[in-house]
């Protein structure tokens, strides 16, 4: 049997899903929403994924996970690489783009810029405070215009005058919206302005101080949208690469990370079958008072995490 490789993106409003062989190449990819459960989500995923997989050649031997819920999701699927998103989404990144430079990757609910120098990232910064700008911030426009956000991007390139929007805040740029369109600009030109709004408040605040330097890859849900890719050229003066799995990036990378990893364990698409339950702990032992997370398969504790020293350390199954 030949080797795979698994690796899972979990986010707060997606989670993505990538397994490979040992060239990287792709055997089944999967994206659907979280839905606020992400071991749900997981369970949906690996069912899907499974029939995309060919079982009777290959056999996954090792898991990676990444995204804001990869703890929990790695203490579920016994991962062997529990890695965060700025590593990931650069090691995927340089593999199909070795000369990458600058990645924008904008999410559901959050976005980040990551700079790299020979492969290696140099710097890197997150909003992960507002949802402004992000692919939740269109799809809420799009609903209250009535448009499907799919369909976004393409009604945007018509137009020829984008109305401003202001975009900084989700509030403003909703009442700002309704404010145009009763004044009669144009669906076209409000969707436009919507997207170059999002461009705009990407660079003013995620990018802010930052060396933006090509080749630039964009990445994230987002990418999929050519209104806001235009906008991004326009904004940069340079080429923007969106690559057909740019949304998969983040699952692609830790995928790449377990197999880098040497470590290697069975690894069965019925796992989150179990009954999986989360508590937490408050622990009392010291000063720090923390507050522990703990992972229970059953009645057996799994993981456990945030305690800052070992009086709050859990004994394991």
């Amino acid at each position: 049997m030949k080797h795979a490789y698994l690796g899972i993106d979990i986010g707060s409003i997606s989670t993505k899903g990538v397994i490979i062989d040992e060239d990287n190449r792709f055997l089944a990819s999967e994206y659907i929403w979280t839905e606020g459960n992400p071991i749900e989500a997981v369970r949906r995923l690996l069912k899907l994924l499974e029939q995309q997989f060919d079982k009777e050649h290959y056999t996954v031997v090792s898991v990676g996970t990444t995204g804001s819920a990869r703890r929990l999701i790695g203490a579920v699927v016994g991962a062997s690489m529990v890695k965060n998103e700025i590593t990931a989404h650069a090691v995927g990144t340089t593999t199909l783009h070795p000369n990458v430079r600058t990645i924008f990757e904008i999410g559901g609910q959050d976005s980040k810029i990551i700079l790299l120098e020979n492969g290696v990232v140099v710097d890197y910064a997150m909003n992960t405070l507002c949802a402004a700008g992000t692919g939740s911030f269109l799809s809420s426009q799009s609903h209250r215009l009535g448009v499907e956000v799919e369909e976004f991007g393409h009604i945007a390139l018509k137009s020829k005058t984008p109305t401003p929007i202001a975009a900084r805040c989700t509030v403003f740029a909703e009442s700002d919206l309704v404010h145009k369109a009763q004044m009669g600009y144009s669906r076209e030109d409000i969707i436009a302005g919507l997207c170059k709004a999002v461009v705009t408040n990407y660079l003013n605040n995620v990018g802010k101080g930052k060396r933006i330097q090509s080749p630039i890859v964009f990445q994230g849900g987002v990418s999929k949208n050519v209104g806001v890719v235009r906008f991004f050229k326009e904004a940069t003066g340079e080429d923007i690469l969106v690559d057909d799995a740019g949304h998969l990036m983040g699952a692609f990378g830790v995928a790449i990370l377990a197999r880098s990893s040497g470590v290697e364990k069975p690894f069965d698409f019925s796992v989150t079958d179990d009954r999986f339950q989360t508590r937490e702990i408050h622990c009392g032992k010291c000063a720090n008072q923390c507050e522990i997370i703990c992972v229970y398969r059953g009645e057996h504790l799994i993981d456990a995490w945030g305690n800052r020293c070992e009086k709050g350390a859990m004994k394991l199954a």
